[in-house]
């Protein structure tokens, strides 16, 4: 399989410069996207979008290079960058006064969305513009070629393989594919969805019967809190609220013992869950009003003398948007800056 995949690749040489190393390709490019094609054709894709998504298609180089150098999910290392640092250069004037600006522009949009899906319209611009930068970033790469060059590649088959022929339902939907231009691993327009997502989650939030999610704002901010409700965004909850720790603070005694099946070094950092009440009589005060009955978890990711915050289930909706603490944390923040 090694040497016929390394044939495989010496042959494409125009293609790939360098030779990419042998991984999990065991057929030609062409081969192996002619099977994702009879896929897409068996689940009801038009032959004529078959064939203008796939015309001259070839693999990129570029695209397996940076899905290989991603980092693993179950690092060794114990330690965790700072959290302020991030915060100060993803939570600067610029993203601050972009969001304002966004939320202004679309305060009507955003009060019948926020009406009609519980979700906060400065999380919805909060997302937006860690994604896009309110839309000026939306990422250049080709999705067909994207997303058939990952499937192809093998790694992360199935995945790929599902995100393609989805891609080719959207765009069964009438989008060209020079407006099919995404990230390196798939994702696109302003919310940065995935096909599947796109196809399962994106709404049309003027009314004007399309999910235009790459210049529609309207449709961008409805799509993000469909996202949300789906999640399990609680209506009337915030993210997490700052909070003071007194000096002392017995930490071993609310550190949760349950592994997370999903991103386990994520949610490692957090406490166990406690109401709001058991907190405050544990000496952990919530900065702002949060009601005694709440859900939280106490998260102090720079240390005991750093800023500590007490996290709602709706941080965990920010997490299902991208897994990380530093994102959802900045996401939080910038939407709190935003809403001042």
């Amino acid at each position: 399989m090694i040497k016929r995949a390394l044939l495989t690749l010496a042959l494409s040489a125009a293609v790939f410069t360098p030779a990419v190393p042998a991984a999990a390709q065991d057929m030609p490019f062409d081969s192996y996207l002619q099977q994702l094609t009879a896929r897409a054709r068996a689940e009801g894709v038009s032959e004529a979008t078959i064939v203008r998504m796939t015309q001259g298609l070839q693999p990129n180089h570029r695209v397996i290079e940076l899905d290989r150098g991603q980092p693993g999910s179950s690092s060794s290392g114990s330690g965790y960058p700072p959290l302020s640092s991030y915060i100060d250069r993803h939570v600067d004037a610029a993203r601050i006064n972009g969001g304002k600006r966004a939320y202004s522009s679309s305060l009507g949009t955003i009060r019948a969305i926020e009406r009609e899906y519980g979700v906060p319209g400065e999380i919805l611009v909060a997302i937006w513009g860690h994604e896009t930068a309110y839309g000026a970033v939306t990422g250049s790469f080709d999705l067909a070629q994207a997303l058939a060059t990952l499937a192809w590649e093998g790694r992360r088959r199935e995945l790929f393989a599902g995100e393609f022929v989805d891609l080719l339902k959207v765009a069964d939907k009438g989008y060209p594919r020079s407006q099919l231009k995404g990230s390196w691993a798939g994702a696109f327009g302003n919310p940065q969805f995935l096909p599947s997502v796109y196809l399962r989650l994106a709404t049309d939030g003027d009314g004007d019967g399309r999910a235009n999610i790459f210049s529609n704002s309207a449709d961008t901010l409805a799509s993000i809190a469909n996202y949300f409700r789906d999640a399990g965004w609680r209506a009337g909850q915030p993210w997490g609220v700052r909070a003071s720790v007194p000096s002392g603070f017995n930490w071993s005694a609310v550190r949760s013992k349950v592994v997370s099946p999903v991103c386990p070094r994520v949610h490692e950092r957090h406490s166990q869950w406690r109401t709001v009440g058991e907190w405050r009589a544990l000496g952990v005060q919530p900065q702002r009003p949060l009601d005694d009955s709440v859900m939280a978890s106490l998260f102090q990711p720079d240390g005991r003398a750093a800023p500590a915050w007490l996290l709602t289930a709706n941080y965990r909706v920010i997490l299902e948007y991208n897994c990380s603490n530093y994102y959802a944390m900045s996401v939080g923040l910038l939407a709190d800056e935003i809403a001042r």
